[in-house]
């Protein structure tokens, strides 16, 4: 009984490893979004484009925020105890 329940907490922990990366996904589509959206706002107006490219990058670093901390919480659901 308790190598059955080991067993299953050990699938738990896998499968939820899984869906906890999920959001890289998530992260990765929404860098891009970013920054097309600085290619078509500086195609429209090339005189914005250092105040564009400042919150391109902005955008771009909460974005990589959140999919670290999808991958943050995936490892802890791996190695941790």
């Amino acid at each position: 009984m308790v190598e059955n329940l080991s067993i299953m907490f050990a699938s738990a922990k896998i499968l939820g490893a899984g869906l906890a990366t999920i959001g890289v996904a998530g992260a990765a589509v929404g860098i891009g979004v970013v920054f097309s959206s600085l290619i078509l706002g500086t195609a429209r107006n090339p005189s914005l484009r250092a105040q564009l490219f400042s919150y391109a990058i902005l955008g771009f670093a909460l974005v990589e925020a959140i999919g670290l901390f999808c991958l943050m919480i995936a490892f802890l659901l791996l190695y941790g105890t």
